[in-house]
């Protein structure tokens, strides 16, 4: 049995599931969430929790039973707290600022990098070498924030680029002298 898989999901107050068949739509302060599921996954409401039951043993319902638990668990948190990555901009000259709905990267190029903020995820530049992504998505957030980061990334040599938050960048030492 996964150990993950069969434990129930709690649904805090406030928060507004619906279970159509396989699709399950998640309603909350922070927004609505709609996925469907694998069809060999049974997912049933009982009380103020989520349960999901597979129907055998095989290897690919075992595998699935922990990700659907998994990706309903990560829709309850997205509308009750959101969730939120951190980017750090490191480097002479690289800066970020938001202007309207666009977030605009100089990084070094010859042309301003500029980003559309898609649907239902906000971006914060508190300072100019900080960038904040949030959203209720975990995928989406993740999805940006990589994006973003793929603009940049950072190099080994001096640790300029984009870096998400706390991310530990393996140096390299540089050419030999004589």
């Amino acid at each position: 049995m996964s150990r993950i898989g069969r434990m129930p999901v709690e649904i805090p107050a406030g928060v507004d599931v619906k279970i159509n068949g396989q699709e399950v739509t998640v309603k909350g302060p922070k927004g609505t969430l709609v996925e469907t599921f694998h069809k060999n996954m049974t997912i049933k409401k009982e009380g103020n929790a989520l349960i999901v039951t597979r129907p055998n043993d095989e290897k690919a319902n075992r595998a699935l039973h922990g990700l659907t638990r998994s990706l309903l668990n990560n829709m309850v948190i997205g509308v009750t707290q959101g969730f939120e990555k951190q980017l750090e901009i490191v480097g002479v000259g690289f800066r970020a600022q938001k202007q309207g709905k666009k977030l605009v990267l100089t990084l070094g190029y010859s042309h301003p990098v500029e980003i559309e903020e898609p649907a239902g995820i906000t971006i914060e530049v508190p300072s100019p070498d900080k960038i904040i992504v949030k959203g209720a998505d975990k995928q989406a957030v993740g999805e940006l924030a990589a994006k973003i980061r793929a603009k940049r990334p950072p190099e080994p040599y001096k640790g300029k680029g984009v870096r998400y938050a706390g991310e530990v960048i393996i140096r390299k030492e540089g050419k030999a002298g004589k």
